[in-house]
């Protein structure tokens, strides 16, 4: 009997093993699981274990499916706002400049790998650093239910920037020159949308939407590929051709997993392909003793367009490492002789660190504002964006937080009991333009704001409905309640039972778990209806 397979499922199954329990314990920790597989690569790495063509396959497919994913919710208008070309822009080239100096610098001082560095080479990692992950702000921002939050919107954009900064860097470096074609093919991915909508409108709800957003995804890639552009760009630009379809939504929710899994891939081959010794962890820790830097840009260049502080604190906390491109980027320059192999390990481990190190500061970022609130708020601009603004409850006496199916469910049975006294909260314009045009009274905030409690006002408020996505958000919302005084009646909503306890035990005067509560809705409404029908 051949025994080779069967070694070699054991060997797999160990290795999964691995995966699962560092990112079981960095959970446990209250860290996202990303640092658990991130380690999970080193370790692997100083067991022997080799990169390995499915790994990366399994990566470049999590990379594809996530850009497909964020263009699908994606607003094409949010990218020209100031804020978000302008900011990137300045921060890419301040970034540079600095980074650049600071490396020439220390290139004097004898340190082994910036020997030789000259100012070209200098700039060429000073523009690598400036990059921030779009990966992990992602997976950071669906963590705590923040993408469609402002500062969630911002960063990502900021990131799409930084995305297209870097398809003209590869072309240019690379002599790789997009194909005369590659217009038409943009002008063609838009020209079927039509056929791409009523592709979406037939397929259902099953499997078959999860395979179309597979093609869809892989196809849009392979097409930029064809006509030498990053098929990255692909997947975004189709998911952003897309994103208006009525199941676009429900398309990326339905590759959320097969996407996370992939991802794994990511994380794993990062550890596995960093080399490290004495002098590839020295230079690695140099470069993250210069990251604040690349943050307090951020912040200050946010502030300086008009946005509030908590908004800039909490955008320039998701952008807090340093970026996958960076890799490519010291690829690009080992081929050309430029750098030495040692600083694809140098950057892979400063990647790999700034993720460890943001991780756990920006699953703490609204404890951390709120501590240091009064101070950062200083150096906010006096005049702030409309959008960034709060805005007055008005004469509403009953306030419905979260304004998606549950919420909406909520609103509209509220106000058929009590009259046109109900206001819905939501921090998503697009969700809110929707109910606008359905004639529903509706509002912009966001419920982990502490600026947004602290000048609410609330005394015509007497009952409070919180349908957030996230348990915590709702929890959180409740505590700013509690620490304004509010003395009206709070009920919260949660996906599973445990949630429901703790909302309970934090003093909610009512919470629900939406999937048994719309089990008992429907139960209860045909029952109504059979006691009308039998009277």
């Amino acid at each position: 009997m051949d025994f080779t397979w069967i070694a070699a499922t054991h060997s797999f199954t160990i290795l999964i093993a691995l995966v699962f329990t560092l990112g079981f314990i960095a959970k446990q920790l209250s860290l996202p699981p990303l640092v658990g597989f991130l380690l999970s690569g080193f370790i692997m790495k100083a067991m022997g274990v080799e990169i390995f063509p499915a790994l990366n396959t399994l990566s470049d497919l999590g990379i594809t499916l996530l850009l497909f994913t964020i263009g699908l919710k994606l607003d094409l208008r949010s990218l020209i706002r100031p804020e978000i070309w302008a900011v990137s822009s300045l921060h890419v080239i301040m970034v540079t400049l600095s980074f650049g100096v600071l490396i020439t610098i220390i290139s004097y001082s004898g340190l082994p790998l910036f020997i030789g560095i000259n100012h070209e080479t200098a700039a060429l990692l000073a523009f690598a650093l400036s990059f921030s992950s779009t990966v992990f702000a992602v997976k950071v921002l669906e963590a705590k239910g923040e993408m469609k939050a402002n500062h969630g919107r911002i960063a990502i954009g900021i990131l799409i920037m930084q995305d297209i900064f870097a398809v003209a860097f590869l072309t240019v470096s690379t002599s790789k020159m997009p194909s005369p074609w590659a217009l038409a093919a943009l002008f063609t991915l838009i020209a079927l949308r039509p056929l791409f909508n009523q592709i979406l409108k037939r397929v259902g709800h099953g499997e078959l939407l999860v395979i179309a957003g597979f093609i869809f995804a892989m196809g849009g890639a392979s097409l930029f590929e064809l006509v030498n552009m990053k098929a990255d760009l692909g997947a975004l630009v189709i998911g952003m051709v897309l994103a208006r379809q009525q199941r676009a939504s429900e398309m990326a929710t339905s590759l959320l997993a097969f996407k996370d899994l992939f991802l794994i891939g990511f994380f794993l081959s990062i550890g596995l392909t960093a080399t490290i010794s004495m002098d590839v962890f020295i230079t690695s820790l140099i470069l993250i003793a210069i990251m604040p830097i690349k943050v307090l840009m951020f912040y200050w260049l946010l502030s300086m367009f008009r946005l509030r502080a908590r908004t800039s604190f909490l955008t320039s906390l998701s952008l807090a490492n340093f970026s996958e491109f960076g890799l490519i980027v010291s690829a690009i320059g080992f081929s050309k002789g430029w750098l030495s192999s040692e600083w694809l390990g140098v950057l892979a481990v400063a990647m790999s660190l700034t993720f460890i190190i943001a991780s756990p500061l920006n699953v703490m970022s609204h404890q951390l504002y709120a501590r240091i609130d009064k101070f950062i708020s200083r150096f906010q601009r006096q005049q702030r964006l409309i959008r960034d603004r709060i805005i007055s409850t008005g004469d509403a006496e009953i306030l419905v937080f979260g304004m998606g199916r549950v919420g909406t469910a909520a609103y509209e049975t509220m106000r058929w009991k009590y009259g046109d006294v109900v206001l819905g909260v939501d921090n998503d314009a697009v969700v809110l333009e929707k109910h606008k045009q359905e004639n529903r009274k509706v509002i912009q905030g966001d419920a982990t704001d502490v600026e947004f409690w602290e000048t609410l006002q609330l005394d015509k408020v007497s009952v409070i409905l919180l349908d957030m996505p996230k348990p915590e958000e709702n929890l959180f919302a409740f505590q700013q309640l509690e620490a304004n005084g509010f003395k009206g009646m709070v009920a919260g909503t949660a996906k599973y039972d445990d949630q429901v306890e703790m909302l309970k035990a934090a003093g909610l005067d009512a919470a629900y778990n939406i999937y048994g509560e719309a089990g008992a809705g429907f139960a209860n409404h045909v029952s109504d209806k059979l006691s009308k029908k039998m009277a």
